[in-house]
């Protein structure tokens, strides 16, 4: 799947408890949301012709290459979440319809760097700097009651021959923001969002990426383990992450199956990452 046209955007704080573990609560101390619950905005983090750092392709599903200016205070950490992939229809210049096509699992990995200015910032240093899965699955929709509610996200890190509990094995029907809820709040973000505190006008930058076809939207991510809230990515470390059906594998079979070198699931998108240093 050539991607390379996509729009790369994805959502901050969707899921109850994750921006308090990654320390990041304090960036939206000034940004207002229509509920507790909601997410906090959306961020890019790959934005087609542009020429700045945002521009640079940066999905794999092999590896994750360590930022080279990584520096002594920052850290990071691999986000489990899925993405979704849709086909986007504007009428002048406002998008009018945002219509899922597939979904797959993803690492939307990222820098813990103190005094960020934007969430962007964070989150592409380069090639092989997000995690994406090839193994698509197709999807019509996102109603409630739908395909999607059935999965789960479940991820580990492989360490020095042992694999450790990376995110908490989450619904994805647990979302804050899921179904239609999810589409409407999108796409007033996508046509209103302002260049505030740590958010950027969405507007703007879908305008200069030429307003692309497709979005590929990461849905946030799940809360992370005791472990990895401790722990961060290092060299030589392997992620790994299970975006699978409930109905199909119970959370104990996958967590089996982490230990194995499986590379492929039915019915279910697999991520496999290589953490290394840079060239």
């Amino acid at each position: 799947m050539d991607l390379s046209k996509v729009l790369g955007l994805g959502i901050a704080g969707n899921f109850a408890g994750h921006l308090e573990q990654a320390g990041e609560t304090p960036d939206f101390v000034h940004v207002k949301t229509d509920s507790a619950s909601a997410p906090k905005g959306i961020f890019p983090f790959y934005v087609p012709h542009s020429t700045g750092r945002l521009g640079i392709y940066p999905f794999s599903d092999t590896q994750i290459i360590l930022p080279a200016d990584l520096g002594d205070n920052a850290h990071l950490q691999a986000e489990p979440e899925i993405c979704v992939l849709f086909a986007v229809t504007y009428q002048f210049g406002k998008i009018v319809s945002l219509q899922p096509q597939a979904f797959s699992a993803f690492n939307d990995c990222s820098i813990r760097r103190p005094n960020a200015r934007k969430i962007s910032d964070k989150k592409n240093w380069g090639a092989h700097s997000k995690g994406l899965s090839q193994q698509f699955i197709k999807l019509n929709n996102l109603d409630q009651g739908g395909v999607l509610d059935d999965y789960r996200i479940a991820s580990f890190l492989k360490r020095d021959g042992t694999i450790h509990t990376y995110g908490i094995d989450s619904a994805v029907a647990s979302y804050c923001y899921f179904h239609q809820q999810l589409l409407d709040w999108m796409k007033d973000k996508f046509n209103h969002q302002a260049n505030f505190g740590p958010l950027e006008n969405l507007n703007q930058i879908i305008h200069a990426a030429g307003f692309p076809r497709q979005f590929l939207v990461s849905l946030g991510a799940t809360q992370y383990s005791e472990f990895a809230q401790q722990h961060f990515l290092q060299a030589g470390d392997e992620y790994l992450q299970f975006v699978y059906h409930a109905t199909d594998y119970s959370a104990s079979q996958i967590q089996e199956l982490a230990k194995t070198d499986v590379q492929r699931l039915d019915n279910a998108s697999l991520l496999r990452q290589h953490i290394v240093n840079p060239l």
